[in-house]
């Protein structure tokens, strides 16, 4: 990259020392021109914030192909070529969690959901009443077409009585078995049933509808005040799921961040042989985890964004991401603690870590329950 023009002058502007080349011997600055041209600025301004030279593709290359090499040569002093882990990692970090966790702005409200479903259920009766006559079944057999449109209309039934609130459904309920007493209809009896397992499981779906199936038990068969308090925490963790989720996501950079140095005192304690110091395990797992970030910030848009979370060609990806740590941390290991067994303790490492990573999942949960509560 041009880094402009040099100067005739041998004075430094900036400190006053004599420049015998391009570069002051004494605090390090370039001697250049102050004029420089509009693009010229802003090519250099960028380039320097981002450190998108020379140095950055010099980093990268190895950082995802050469596992432990770049560890090796910035520790060995071969430091001029590539850029400070820190800085890297500071800004592959940042890009990744803008790509894989941006907040998802379309959302559809609970009553376009509830048309969009009974529109389908409604379509599904008149698909199902056009493939029974193409094949010859609505004049043959009209109790199959009627038992087809019952199946569907009790779902469409059930998907709005399901829509109710606890107490609506208590007293639609109600009002069904007060006319079942005097029709005494079968049909009506198996509405009541489905509808009853509906309701049964609406139950526990907040805690004041918890609290009112409570008093109507028997005493002898109600919650001590110790259940009752861990029923109010699930019950509330459900209905702020996806605040909690949410909140959850957003702090991923600082999880990932402070287990760091929990994962290079892993790697310190099975390779504690090597007798190196813990800043240089530290410098190893920065490497690492750089690479990790990269990678991830080329597949994580692909699931989320393009194939959908829940594809076929998602969990792909996802198994080949995951065979792609694994043998990164495989090589990575063997190059920079010259080890030629390393399966063992490559295993312990992940385990720590994913003990440690679920461990801090739950304080981070549960911290944002009581402040959410």
């Amino acid at each position: 990259m041009s880094a402009g023009k040099y100067r005739k002058e041998h004075n430094c502007l900036n400190c006053g020392s004599h420049v015998e080349t391009h570069y002051c011997s004494n605090c390090g600055q370039p001697n250049l021109e102050l004029k420089e041209s509009f693009w010229g600025f802003i090519s250099h301004s960028i380039a320097h914030y981002f450190h998108f030279d020379n140095k950055f593709f010099q980093t990268l290359t190895p950082l995802l192909t050469k596992p432990g090499k770049v560890t090796l040569d910035y520790l060995a002093g071969k430091r001029a070529r590539y850029i400070n882990p820190v800085s890297m990692y500071i800004f592959v970090s940042i890009v990744y969690f803008l790509v894989a966790y941006s907040p998802e702005h379309v959302k559809k409200s609970d009553d376009h959901v509830e048309k969009k479903v009974t529109a389908e259920q409604k379509a599904a009766i008149d698909s199902a009443n056009k493939v029974l006559s193409a094949i010859g079944l609505k004049s043959k057999a009209p109790n199959i077409i009627n038992r087809t449109k019952q199946g569907i209309e009790e779902g469409l039934d059930r998907s709005a009585f399901r829509a109710l609130s606890f107490k609506q459904q208590s007293v639609v309920l109600a009002d069904l078995k007060k006319l079942n007493q005097t029709k005494k209809s079968d049909s009506l009896t198996n509405v009541i049933k489905k509808f009853n397992l509906i309701h049964d499981n609406r139950n526990d779906s907040t805690y004041e509808a918890y609290l009112a199936r409570q008093k109507r038990l028997p005493l002898f068969e109600r919650d001590s005040w110790f259940e009752r308090m861990v029923k109010k925490r699930s019950i509330t963790i459900g209905e702020k799921s996806e605040v909690i989720q949410e909140t959850l996501e957003h702090n991923r950079p600082k999880q990932y961040f402070l287990l760091m140095p929990l994962l290079a005192l892993f790697i310190m304690w099975n390779f504690r042989k090597n007798h190196i110091y813990y800043l240089d395990h530290l410098i190893f797992t920065i490497h690492g985890m750089t690479a990790y970030f990269i990678v991830s910030i080329f597949t994580k848009p692909l699931i989320k964004y393009v194939f959908g979370t829940d594809s076929v060609v998602s969990s792909i990806i996802g198994i080949g991401v995951l065979i792609w740590i694994c043998w990164y941390l495989y090589h990575a290991l063997k190059v920079f603690y010259q080890r030629k067994k390393v399966i063992g303790k490559m295993i312990m490492i992940l385990i720590l870590y994913a003990v440690a990573l679920k461990l801090t999942e739950m304080v981070m949960i549960n911290l944002i329950y009581y402040v959410a509560t």
